[in-house]
């Protein structure tokens, strides 16, 4: 359990201003920056069975704080409280409790009708994906080099030349830089959409193989396969 939530925490928190993640039956995870910056999807290819039915983990830095606890990282006891509602009984918190017994905190779920508020089902129709690769840690690294060189900017540009991806910063009216980030793509993007520089390099900076599909109609989806679940982030084209 402990390293279920571990995981949804790592791969949701820090991804862009997103701070409360939608569980479904333990098995489907959803959330949303709310700056619509990205969109997460997430299938863990083994269910949590304590974490039945829809519920919401809000205030994600508190999880965290409370999951990296020392105390609660040999044998811990993590249970799942209910409560009734509408003559149904509904998750309502989580228990931590170390080996001992003696130390404890309870963490709060949001309800299903709350989280479906905060996070509505996201209804991505697809896209024609013109451009598809596995990205080499390498690629990262030289994003990285850029976006250091390039620190006042928060999108970059992304477009084909001669069969190679590049990635490009800046405006005539300032600095600028550009290089390439994946050669002989043997696709084509002509529109130049630009895409945030945090939130995708905080995606590429996952643990995981991972898969990049940009469309000229205007998206960048990056799958992450970390072994324990297959995540899908999707950036919209930022004006």
């Amino acid at each position: 359990m402990r390293d279920y939530l571990l995981d949804i925490v790592k791969h949701t928190r820090g991804v862009g201003n997103i701070d409360a993640v939608k569980v479904t039956n333990g098995t489907t995870v959803e959330a949303k920056d709310d700056d619509n910056k990205v969109i997460v999807k997430a299938t863990y290819k083994s269910a949590s069975s304590e974490l039945a039915g829809v519920l919401g983990l809000p205030n994600l830095d508190k999880l965290n704080v409370i999951l990296n606890i020392p105390e609660y990282a040999d044998n811990a006891k993590i249970t799942v409280e209910k409560r009734e509602r509408n003559g149904e009984e509904v998750p309502f918190s989580m228990h931590f409790e170390n080996k001992s017994g003696d130390f404890k905190n309870d963490f709060r779920f949001m309800s299903k009708e709350l989280v479906s508020q905060r996070i509505p089902e996201v209804r991505f129709k697809g896209a024609t994906w013109n451009v598809e690769f596995e990205p080499h840690t390498t690629s990262t690294q030289r994003f990285k080099f850029q976006s250091q060189a390039n620190s006042k900017e928060t999108v970059f540009i992304a477009k084909t030349e001669g069969g190679n991806l590049k990635f490009y910063f800046g405006d005539d009216s300032g600095h600028t830089g550009n290089f390439v980030f994946q050669p002989d793509v043997g696709g084509e993007l002509k529109q130049g959409w630009k895409y945030p520089i945090a939130e995708v390099m905080s995606v590429l900076n996952l643990n995981g193989d991972k898969k990049m599909k940009f469309s000229d109609m205007g998206a960048l989806q990056i799958d992450v396969d970390n072994g324990v679940a297959v995540y899908e982030y999707i950036f919209p084209a930022q004006s």
